[in-house]
Formats: C-alpha cells, sequence, structure tokens
C-alpha cells in the first residue's frame, strides 16, 4: 500500500504542472508560424560561477538532464534547473539534449523516481531570472537561459567544444515576437 502510495505521490508531482482545462492546447504543441518566431537564438547551458565545469559533451550533458549523473567531478550534487512546461526553451532541451517529448521525459523521470534510479526531480521555474537566480545561489546548480539572458552572475559552459556564440553551436531556441 505505501509503495503505491509513494507511487501516487510521485506521479501527481510530475503531472500536476501539466493539467490543463479540457479542451485547451498545451502552447508547445502549437506549430510555430512566421507571426510567433523570426529566428533562432543560442540556449546557453549555465552553471554557478564557483562550479570547475567549463565543457560538458552532449552524451554528459544528456545524462545530467535525465538524471543518470547526479554528482559534479568535484563530488557536489547537481541540482538540475529547468523552466516551466510552457516555455520553448524547455522543449528545446527536451528534443535536442534529451531525446524526448514532454510526456516521454514525464514518465522517465516518474519510473527513475518509482525505481530509485533517479533520486531528485528537476526544479521547475517559471522565468529566466528566477532560473538565473537559483543558479547563482546553488553551486550544483545547471539549467539554461537564452544567451541574452546570461549574466555575469552565472557560468556559461562549452558544449562540444562550441560556446553558444559559435556558429557550430548545436542548441538554439526560436526568437518570440516581442524577444
Amino acid at each position: 500500500m505505501r509503495r503505491v502510495a509513494k507511487w501516487l505521490v510521485l506521479l501527481a508531482c510530475v503531472l500536476w504542472p501539466a493539467i490543463q482545462p479540457a479542451g485547451m492546447p498545451h502552447p508547445a504543441s502549437a506549430p510555430a508560424s512566421a507571426d510567433q518566431t523570426f529566428g533562432t537564438e543560442p540556449l546557453a547551458i549555465v552553471v554557478n560561477r564557483s562550479n570547475p565545469v567549463d565543457e560538458l559533451s552532449m552524451p554528459e550533458l544528456r545524462a545530467i538532464f535525465l538524471g543518470s549523473r547526479g554528482h559534479w567531478s568535484t563530488g557536489r550534487r547537481v541540482t538540475l534547473v529547468m523552466r516551466d512546461i510552457d516555455a520553448p526553451e524547455r522543449s528545446v532541451i527536451l528534443r535536442d539534449v534529451c531525446g524526448m517529448t514532454e510526456q516521454q521525459f514525464r514518465t522517465h523521470f516518474v519510473r527513475g523516481l518509482y525505481n530509485g534510479e533517479i533520486l531528485i526531480s528537476p526544479k521547475i521555474l517559471a522565468s529566466d531570472t528566477g532560473v538565473r537566480r537559483f543558479i547563482f545561489n546553488v553551486p550544483g546548480a545547471i539549467g539554461y537561459l537564452r544567451l541574452s539572458e546570461v549574466d555575469s552572475s552565472v557560468k556559461a559552459l562549452r558544449i562540444d567544444e562550441h560556446r553558444p556564440g559559435d556558429k557550430e553551436y548545436k542548441l538554439r531556441a526560436p526568437i518570440q515576437a516581442g524577444n
């Protein structure tokens, strides 16, 4: 009985942000149109400035975002920070880093938490400012921000030897009208 209750609590925690009124489509499922997107912008992977890591490979980044790598080389625990379900940046990370849809990602974490393979679920924050502040205050934190939102309070990592401003950098989010 306790095992079932634990599973239900974990399921509710992961699915709660996705609950929407019946018939209302999820914003991330709407196709981008020329009116909404005018190009792309690099999506920087950022860590706390005290983190000695300067670069990750895409497989290392994937392991972190899927919860299979829980500690930095220093032994400090990784704290994963993600944007809320409606953020286009989250969709880019799920697609290009995790290779999953939102539903697959949630299922992965529910199963991992239930089986004990994943010990901590990601922290979900609603704004770039919230992500930046959290990473600034938590030495083991890692997350992502549009390059235009990165400031000196966090450190942007190289991914597969490329900086977010490089032409070859792979993580790019659509530029939204008004940005």
